[in-house]
């Protein structure tokens, strides 16, 4: 290994969380060396404009279609090895700015009694409540510009939030499939089996990741400038609706990390390409520094792959839940607790969809601009995992495929005495089969379970020769209640709009799928990987403490959704940012510490009595020169 270089913080990871804590401890004059084992894209086609993302020989990543199968058996052939009941159905990029580059941009905060599910039967609490992360959340919705509306998740969703607050942006408006379900649904009431409350429905906007129109009252009538692309100010970049936000926004409206880097100082550097392999940590335990391999080109080629060290007062791990559980792994650290790389968690997503009496205009704006929230607390958890209902803008594009596919089968037909279409009648039908099409997404919260794990076997590497995260992953019965449950909510909810049900879980098209209660269901994964480092309020149970620090090793930090003890039924990225920036704002806090002065009196002198030595001014151990 090559390499003697020092900074005050080495962050490994260029997403979401890695990005802001690196801005931020950048901002206040402190080293920092960001190390990303993707690519960064150069010239005109990068950043926010969305560069494709490709794959690297050397820094792999999962991608949903490698899981492969039926219910009765299934395989995942790519970067995951999988060994469980049930396959984990999400993937992740790695690349400069990590999957935020293709997220859906939703940032719904946890619920209050999200922190602490234990009373209700299942998963783990917090070591920290909503109350204490509310101000972190509040910078996360600055750092990110979110757009929504507070009165309506104040009193529809029940959040609480500083009496004059508001959010950078007001919210986007609704689409029309948000305003034919909110004609019919709103203040209806359904009951669910085995559930004595009903809940009433109201269709809610959902927080957005992407600007709006700027609210003037933001910041006490300062207003919000929002960022466009290169994350310069672009108050004119707003979201335009063109339906086409995975992989990359077209108006540079919704965020990507790459917008917060674009803000980084000249203290901070980003170094791509560079897969860490080690954490380096002293006798007493205090991370020292990382081990890393570079790679040229995509890393495949002839002596391609150099090894380097560099070292750091504090090592942040940012690398994504999956990914940092696999390094604290192989270095052997922080694993007192048993826990590592356990209580892998995800959101399981049932879709049902269908077809609407009239139509509704879908395809138009982001993939999901409001919600149905009345399921997502209460006593019900008790009995089922809690879900939030998206609706979906994007027809039955998650849950079928592309448009293609619909062409597809009118074109193919339905067998004898049904022939397939072709021209004006084909044209025809794909229009109205389209223009009526919507989606119903329910997001299950899956609780803290020990048993699903990553974990590492030394004789299943990848092509530079580190292990591959190796998965165990199933749902409780508490999730598949919640499933079932969803699935007769579904129902319902289909009677009340009249719309025709085509929700079929085929069996080679969902290798997530399962029996329960004598009915078939699919799920899909939502890409919301956490709990694999969580935290907890000692050393014992838990990887980390409340911020994020590694128990036995001072100065080494592990943020992201890796840390969150539950998941909840919230998109979790705006958690997960509110967690880094509450983690950077504490890691500067102890580099202060480190660098203030401290002076010291020797004591009186033995030889000369009365007499003391010279007073001297000397900096705390472990300052910088």
């Amino acid at each position: 290994m090559t390499g003697h270089e020092r900074y005050d913080v080495i962050v490994v990871g260029a997403g979401i969380a890695g990005s802001l804590v690196a801005r931020h401890l950048g901002e206040r004059g402190r080293r920092v060396l960001v190390l990303e084992a993707g690519v960064r894209a150069d010239g005109p086609g990068s950043g926010t404009d969305g560069a494709p993302h490709t794959a690297q020989h050397a820094a792999p990543w999962p991608e949903v279609s490698d899981v492969t199968g039926t219910g009765d058996g299934y395989r995942a052939d790519g970067y995951f090895v999988q060994r469980g009941e049930l396959p984990y159905a999400s993937g992740y990029v790695r690349a400069n700015g990590g999957t935020g580059n293709v997220w859906t941009g939703l940032t719904p905060r946890m619920l209050p009694e999200d922190f602490d599910t234990e009373p209700f039967g299942y998963g783990r609490s917090w070591p920290m409540g909503y109350a204490e992360l509310e101000p972190h959340y509040r910078a996360a919705e600055h750092a990110i510009g979110v757009s929504a509306d507070v009165d309506e998740q104040r009193s529809a969703v029940g959040l609480p939030f500083p009496e004059d607050y508001v959010f950078p942006m007001r919210a986007l408006p609704r689409s029309r499939v948000d305003e034919v379900l909110a004609e019919r649904l709103d203040g209806r009431r359904i009951t669910e089996p085995g559930v004595a409350e009903p809940v009433e429905l109201r269709v809610v906007g959902t927080p957005q990741g992407r600007n709006g129109v700027p609210d003037p009252r933001y910041g006490g009538g300062a207003g919000y400038v929002p960022l466009g692309a290169g994350g310069r100010p672009a108050p004119d970049s707003r979201c335009v609706g063109s339906a086409t936000c995975i992989p990359h926004c077209p108006s540079h409206a919704k965020y990507t990390p790459l917008k917060t880097q674009a803000g980084w100082g000249p203290a901070v550097g980003l170094r791509d390409r560079a897969v860490v392999s080690r954490v380096l940590a002293g006798p007493g335990g205090r991370a020292t520094g990382v081990e890393y391999l570079a790679y040229a080109g995509d890393g495949s080629g002839p002596g391609a792959v150099t090894g380097h060290t560099v070292h750091a007062d504090v090592v942040v791990l940012a690398a994504h839940a999956i990914e940092n559980a696999k390094l604290l792994l192989m270095s052997g650290l922080a694993n007192r607790s048993g826990q590592v790389g356990r209580n892998l968690m995800d959101h399981p997503v049932l879709l049902t969809w269908g077809l609407l009496p009239e139509h509704v205009g879908p395809y138009r704006g982001p993939g999901s601009t409001s919600g149905l929230e009345g399921f997502r607390a209460g006593p019900a958890r008790r009995v089922r995992a809690p879900f939030r209902i998206e609706i979906g803008n994007w027809g039955w594009v998650w849950a079928k495929g592309p448009v293609d596919t619909d062409v597809a089968e009118l074109v193919r037909g339905a067998g004898p005495g049904r022939p397939g279409l072709r021209g004006a009648a084909l044209r025809a039908a794909l229009a109205d089969r389209i223009g009526r099409q919507f989606t119903l997404q329910f997001e299950m919260e899956q609780g803290a379970d020990p048993a699903n794990r990553v974990t590492i076997d030394p004789r299943l590497r990848d092509r530079i020769g580190l292990p591959r995260p190796v998965l165990t992953y199933g749902l409780s019965e508490h999730v598949k209640d919640g499933i079932a449950a969803a699935r007769a909510v579904s129902d319902r909810i289909f009677a009340l709009l009249g719309a025709q049900d085509h929700t079929s879980f085929g069996a080679t098209d969902w290798p997530g799928r399962f029996e329960h209660h004598g009915r078939i269901h699919g799920y899909r994964g939502a890409g919301h990987a956490a709990g694999t480092h969580v935290m907890g309020s000692g050393p014992d149970t838990s990887v980390v403490d409340s911020w994020q620090r590694c128990w036995d090793h001072p100065g080494l930090y592990a943020v992201g959704c890796g840390s969150m003890p539950s998941v909840a039924t919230s998109n979790p990225t705006l958690t997960m940012a509110a967690l880094a920036l509450r983690s950077a704002g504490r890691i500067e806090a102890e580099l202060a510490a480190r660098d203030r002065p401290v002076t010291l009196s020797s004591t009186r002198d033995p030889l000369h009595s009365g007499e003391r030595g010279p007073v001297r001014t000397v900096r705390s151990p472990g300052a910088s020169s």
